[in-house]
């Protein structure tokens, strides 16, 4: 039992020091810029990642390149980005799969 409560006490623990050490930096300037501008950087890399491989020219590009603009459009018109992103990945999954199939 004493086993158990100290397993307990220590995963408790763990799950809270995070919390409790965050909260100091809240109120940091540095904190907020980060907040405001890390998400943008995150999907430009995450962008140029998926996109590095795309061969110019071949009618293969054409289902990333399709899937991003339903992607973005449909972000910048709903504002929602769980039916953006379901919706750009199904868009290329039907778009690689059938219409532009090898």
């Amino acid at each position: 039992m004493a086993a158990i409560l100290v397993t307990a006490a220590v995963t408790w623990g763990l799950r809270a020091l995070p919390f409790a050490a965050l909260t100091p930096l809240r109120a940091s300037k540095t904190v907020q810029y980060l907040s405001a501008r890390v998400p943008a950087g995150v999907m430009i890399i995450l962008l140029v990642y998926c996109l590095r491989d795309i061969p110019l020219g071949h009618t293969g590009s054409l289902a990333p390149l399709i899937a991003l603009a339903v992607t973005v459009g449909l972000h910048i018109w709903r504002r929602n980005v769980l039916l953006s992103i379901l919706c750009g990945t199904a868009v290329h999954v039907v778009l690689a799969s059938t219409v532009f199939a090898a």
